[in-house]
C-alpha cells in the first residue's frame, strides 16, 4: 500500500481521538466548567451534529480545490479547532469549538476515501479505504485510553493539547506523502454534484449505512451497563474488555475491505447478516462472562466489517459527478446512525424493556438495512456495475 494511505490513516487517528476521548473525560470537564454531567455529554452530541452539517457544506465549498489542498485545509481546521477547545474559557466556547472541529470530520473521510481509491489498483480500492479507517480503529484502542489517562492525570485540557499536536503531525505527513496529482481537474458543477443525491440507489445506500450503524450504537453506547449489570463485571473491568472491542474493530475493518475488493455486493449483504446475528445471539452470550468478552470482540469485528463495503457501495453508486459529496454524506450517515442508535437504545431502556432486550431490538436494524440494500439491488437489476469506481484525478 502507498505511504500516502498511512498519512490519511494518521489524520483519521487524530479525528478518532477527538471524537471519542471526551467520553472518558466528562466528569473532569463538568467539574472544571461547572456544568452537569448531562450538559457535558451534549459535547458529544454537538460533535455528531457538526459532522452531519459540516460534511456536505465543506465538501461543496471545496469542490473545485485539488484534493490534497482540501485534506490539508481540513487538518488545519481540525488542529485550530482542538487548540480552541484546549483554550476554551467556558462551556459554550468549548461547545462551539467542538462543532468547528467536527466540520472537518465528514469531509476528511469522504474526500479521503476518494483519494485512497485513486492511489491503488482497481482491485484494492476497498482495502485502501479500510487502511485509512484503521487510523480510526487504532484511535479507539490506543488513543482514547491514553488520552483519557492523560486528561485524568494532568487535566482534560492536556488531552486536547496532545490532540492538537497530533493534528500538526498529521498535517505534516499529508503534506509530505500525499501526491499532488490528487486533484479535481475539471471545474466542479454544484448542480451536477447535488444531482447525485437525487439518485435512488445513492439514497438507499445512505439509508443502509444509517440503519446498519444504528444497530451497532444501540448496543455499544450502553456496553458498560450491559457488562456490569448483566454479565456481572466490575466497573474496573470494562476498560480492559473494551480493548477486545478495539481488536475486533481492526480485524473486521481489514477483513471487510479485502472481501469487498473481490465481492462488493456479498460483502455488503454478508456483513449486515453477520452483524444482525452477532447482535441477536449476544442476548444469550451476555449472561456468561467468558462469552460476553468474546462477543464484545465479535461486535467490534462485525461493526467495522461493514464500513469499507458500505463506503465503497456508495462510491460506486455515485460514479462521476458528486462522488466526493456522496462519500462525505455517507460519513455523515455513519454519525447519524450513531446518534439514532444511542437514542433508540435509551428509549428501549427508558420504556421498561430493560437492558436485556437491547441486543434483540438492535438486531432488527441491520436486518432493516439488509432490506434496503436488497431494494437497491432490485432497482439496479440485481447487480452492481462491476466497473471500477471512477475517480477524478
Amino acid at each position: 500500500m502507498p505511504l500516502a494511505l498511512y498519512a490519511l490513516a494518521a489524520g483519521a487517528f487524530g479525528i478518532g481521538v477527538t471524537e471519542f476521548v471526551i467520553m472518558g473525560l466528562l466528569i473532569d470537564v463538568s467539574k472544571d466548567l461547572g456544568v452537569s454531567i448531562s450538559a457535558a455529554g451534549q459535547l458529544i452530541s454537538a460533535y455528531a451534529l457538526g459532522v452531519v452539517i459540516g460534511a456536505p457544506l465543506l465538501t461543496i465549498a471545496t469542490g473545485n480545490w485539488p484534493r490534497k489542498t482540501v485534506l490539508l485545509a481540513l487538518m488545519a481546521i481540525f488542529t485550530i479547532g482542538n487548540l480552541a477547545c484546549a483554550l476554551a474559557p467556558d462551556y459554550w466556547t468549548l461547545m462551539g469549538a467542538r462543532i468547528i472541529t467536527a466540520f472537518a470530520h465528514g469531509t476528511f473521510f469522504g474526500v479521503g476515501s476518494v483519494v485512497a481509491t485513486g492511489l491503488v489498483a482497481p482491485n484494492r480500492k476497498a482495502s485502501a479505504i479500510a487502511l485509512m479507517f484503521t487510523g480510526l480503529t487504532i484511535a479507539n484502542i490506543l488513543g482514547v485510553p491514553f488520552g483519557t489517562w492523560l486528561g485524568q492525570a494532568f487535566g482534560w485540557r492536556a488531552t486536547l493539547w496532545a490532540v492538537t499536536a497530533v493534528g500538526l503531525a498529521a498535517f505534516a505527513v499529508i503534506l509530505a506523502l500525499v501526491p499532488r496529482g490528487q486533484a479535481a481537474p475539471e471545474k466542479s458543477d454544484l448542480r451536477a454534484d447535488l444531482a447525485v443525491l437525487r439518485r435512488t440507489p445513492v439514497l438507499l445506500g445512505l439509508a443502509t449505512t444509517v440503519l446498519g450503524y444504528a444497530g451497532v450504537f444501540a448496543v455499544f453506547t450502553y456496553i458498560a451497563p450491559l457488562l456490569t449489570e448483566i454479565s456481572g463485571f466490575s466497573e474496573a473491568a470494562v476498560s480492559p474488555i473494551l480493548l477486545v472491542f478495539g481488536g475486533g474493530l481492526i480485524a473486521g475493518n481489514l477483513a471487510g475491505g479485502k472481501i469487498a475488493d473481490r465481492w462488493l455486493v456479498p460483502a455488503v449483504l454478508g456483513s449486515l447478516v453477520v452483524l444482525a446475528l452477532v447482535l441477536a445471539t449476544m442476548s444469550f452470550a451476555i449472561h456468561s462472562q467468558v462469552m460476553a468478552v468474546i462477543y464484545v470482540g465479535l461486535l467490534g469485528a462485525a461493526a467495522f466489517a461493514t464500513v469499507a463495503p458500505l463506503q465503497m457501495w456508495v462510491l460506486e453508486k455515485a460514479q462521476g459527478a458528486g462522488q466526493s459529496l456522496a462519500s462525505s454524506f455517507n460519513i455523515a450517515a455513519f454519525n447519524l446512525g450513531n446518534a439514532a442508535g444511542a437514542w433508540l437504545g435509551g428509549a428501549v431502556i427508558a420504556h421498561g424493556l430493560g437492558l436485556g432486550s437491547l441486543t434483540w431490538v438492535a438486531a432488527l436494524l441491520p436486518l432493516a438495512a439488509l432490506t434496503v440494500a436488497g431494494l437497491a439491488l432490485h432497482l439496479d437489476g440485481g447487480t452492481t456495475s462491476g466497473a471500477p469506481v471512477s475517480v477524478r484525478s
